[in-house]
């Protein structure tokens, strides 16, 4: 039983999905040092370059090669601008399910970018590599992952209460200190089923994803796989 993924490379109308390389480094230590991301998610911080190096250059790849799951660096198809990431994690090679985490840059916030690229990633997982269920988990308060998740046709499975732990900054603070608050975890789930009949969206308007914690437009379905199976 294979378990892990192949190198691959999945391309949207406006997106590249790809490995992560050194030349990302400082694209990704600027977005992983933005408010919102650090509210939201578990990375480090400050987010250091040394931290963005060691997940750009090894950490990333180890993913795959360890089969623990895979990440893509998206990017704009045109300018090669680092939009974001999305991470399948917590892969059960036997039932075949994995967990989906996303970020997206500052800048490219509202594009529609974070739907494309996830939806992309279901549907390569589902008819590519022949799984069975994608699992993502949004913060209680995430509204824009919620949104996402929404839009890709996820369906709502629950609560985890007090499960996961977001980062606020408390009141009257002047040092720009943050501090742990815990919080419910939305979970949600996508199948094979929920998408082979999704008709194809409209181009997405509304925000996208802060959260890694725990936009598909037109044409998002037409994606294209490139593979090194070495």
């Amino acid at each position: 039983m294979t378990t892990t993924f192949p190198d691959v490379t999945i391309s949207t109308d406006r997106l590249v999905l790809r490995p992560f390389d050194g030349e990302d480094v400082t694209a990704l230590a600027e977005m992983m040092n933005d408010e919102h991301v650090i509210a939201w998610t578990s990375v480090p911080h400050p987010y250091t370059h040394a931290d963005a190096e060691a997940w750009a250059t090894r950490e990333s790849h180890a993913e795959r090669t360890e089969g623990r799951g895979i990440v893509f660096a998206v990017a704009e198809f045109l300018t090669q601008r680092l939009v974001g990431i999305v991470h399948l994690r917590n892969t059960n090679w036997r039932t075949r399910s994995a967990e989906v985490g996303y970020v997206t840059a500052p800048w490219a916030r509202g594009e529609g970018y974070a739907s494309e690229s996830v939806l992309a990633v279901a549907q390569w997982l589902f008819h590519d590599q022949r799984f069975e269920r994608l699992e993502l988990r949004t913060a209680a308060d995430n509204t824009a992952s919620q949104q996402v998740a929404q839009k890709i046709g996820c369906i709502s499975e629950g609560v985890l209460r007090n499960a996961w732990m977001v980062r606020t900054r408390p009141e009257n603070a002047t040092d720009g200190s943050w501090t742990d608050t815990r919080t419910d975890l939305i979970v949600w789930s996508l199948l094979p089923e929920d998408i082979d009949d999704m008709e194809e969206p409209d181009g997405y308007n509304g925000h996208d994803d802060y959260g890694y914690g725990r936009g598909a437009r037109a044409g998002a379905s037409r994606y294209a796989v490139g593979a090194d199976w070495s």
